[in-house]
């Protein structure tokens, strides 16, 4: 129960840092970032060996996010997990900042790998994965995709490579919030069914709903467990959760809230923090 309100605490404060941090910025993609909060606030929190004050320790977790254009959600969660000052999450996008529109591992400490052009993300992961094996590490690696994203050929090139050398200590989370930059991704370019095609390549698969906290630390459970494949973890999401104006609404994929908007998302989540107290 504990672990539960701490994680519900986090992702919540975490869904404040990308609303303040969209809206600074004036630019951005909020709803991508908002849908992935509950997953990330586990990963950071609960899952993933890593130390903000040895960021490039060797046997740490990897997380790649392959979906880099939501950025605000992997920066917010850096912040809360003390690799970066909270206050820069104002500088997003802003000129001479570290912080830019997509992830850079070169100049934010955290950032395992630099993304943006999608279907990069995996096939980085995947390399990282192949790299602990060969050099018998234990690290695990962990890269989270958009569904539209899964429309890039790369993905599925990497997955191919994943499933065939058996990386069983590569995760993959799938943000299935179903909304693309211009509409549904069934309406634009289905990679329905999702599972299957994972399961084709050699993958264990898991279906969860992406913010239930008992779903998401059952299913990274039953990664770790699995062995002799890579898993993936189709995560069925909500765009813009937390925020009742941008939940599954396509508008938000790359919009900036306004003043009047920032002041109603950031009542929301104030109140939803006190719930979740």
């Amino acid at each position: 129960m504990y672990l539960l309100s701490l994680n519900k605490k986090v992702a919540n404060e975490l869904r404040k840092n990308i609303i303040t941090a969209t809206f600074n910025a004036k630019s951005g993609h909020p709803g991508g970032s908002l849908s992935a909060a509950d997953i990330l606030s586990y990963l950071y929190f609960e899952e993933m060996n890593v130390d903000s004050k040895a960021p490039h320790d060797e046997n740490r977790d990897r997380f790649v996010l392959s979906k880099g254009h939501a950025a605000p959600a992997l920066y917010s969660v850096l912040a809360l997990k003390g690799y970066i000052p909270a206050k820069d999450l104002k500088t997003l996008r802003h000129i001479d900042s570290y912080l830019q529109g997509h992830p850079d591992m070169k100049h934010t400490p955290g950032v395992d790998m630099s993304t943006g052009s999608l279907g990069q993300g995996i096939s980085a992961a995947v390399g990282m994965a192949l790299s602990a094996k060969v050099q018998n590490k234990s690290f695990r690696v962990y890269a989270m995709l958009g569904d539209g994203e899964l429309q890039e050929g790369q993905v599925w090139e990497a997955s191919m490579f994943a499933g065939s050398h058996g990386l069983d200590n590569l995760t993959v989370v799938v943000d299935n919030n179903n909304l693309q930059i211009d509409g549904t991704v069934r309406e634009i370019c289905s990679p329905y069914p999702i599972g299957e095609k994972f399961r084709a390549f050699n993958f264990h698969v898991i279906n969860i709903d992406a913010h239930d906290f008992d779903q998401i630390r059952a299913a990274f459970k039953e990664a770790k467990s699995s062995k002799g494949k890579p898993t993936a973890i189709i995560a069925k999401s909500i765009k813009g959760k937390g925020v009742s104006f941008m939940e599954n609404a396509v508008g938000w994929h790359g919009k900036a809230p306004n003043e009047e908007q920032y002041k109603q998302a950031m009542q929301e989540l104030e109140k939803n923090g006190e719930v979740s107290a």
